[in-house]
């Protein structure tokens, strides 16, 4: 029975984890998870990720993050649309253009994301943050932060600052990562087009 189960899991493995990504120890996922990525994505160490779940970006993943289901971390500018006399069936594909059409998606490591997310590629998602179910990522999410809506903006914080840097001493005692150096304060988010 072990057998059959180990044969079902590298069997799934390999139908949901396709071209160019790369996936860290104690990785998990459910049905009909698909990961892809034009050039290079990177998982880190203890991903989880529910069912549905589709990513298709070239970007890292931190340790440690919890993806829920039914979420999509999808490209900006998958197809180039401002083709002229080129219908969008056959424009430029980031799948053979990734040099120009692909950008990359950095998820910080202990991260939350809510049931039915949708990040488009190019955003920066700070370490130990929260994202919102439902939410619509358009631009970076500081590390600490809970965020929201469409466009997901931040609400609030996860710790108080303090309790923060002591997370995160724990963490590393554990042996995680921040995927992403320290920020004094919130960084500026920087405007992105949809």
């Amino acid at each position: 029975m072990r057998l059959l189960s180990q044969y079902r899991r590298a069997r799934n493995l390999r139908k949901s984890v396709r071209q160019n990504v790369t996936i860290g120890r104690d990785f998990s996922f459910g049905a009909d998870c698909v990961l892809w990525a034009p050039a290079s994505l990177r998982l880190g160490n203890g991903v989880k990720l529910g069912s549905n779940v589709r990513i298709e970006v070239d970007g890292s993943i931190g340790d440690g993050v919890l993806i829920a289901n039914c979420t999509g971390i999808v490209g900006r500018s998958d197809h180039d649309i401002a083709e002229v006399g080129t219908p969008v069936t056959q424009t430029r594909w980031v799948g053979r253009n990734a040099e120009e059409l692909s950008h990359e998606v950095v998820i910080g490591s202990d991260v939350w994301i809510g049931y039915g997310v949708t990040i488009l590629s190019g955003v920066i998602i700070g370490d130990s943050s929260v994202v919102g179910a439902g939410s619509v990522v358009t631009r970076d999410i500081p590390e600490n932060s809970i965020a929201v809506g469409n466009p997901a903006r931040v609400i609030g914080t996860r710790f108080e600052s303090t309790d923060f840097v002591k997370h995160w001493e724990m963490l590393e005692g554990s042996g995680y990562r921040k995927l992403l150096p320290t920020s004094k304060s919130a960084p500026e988010q920087r405007p992105t087009s949809a």
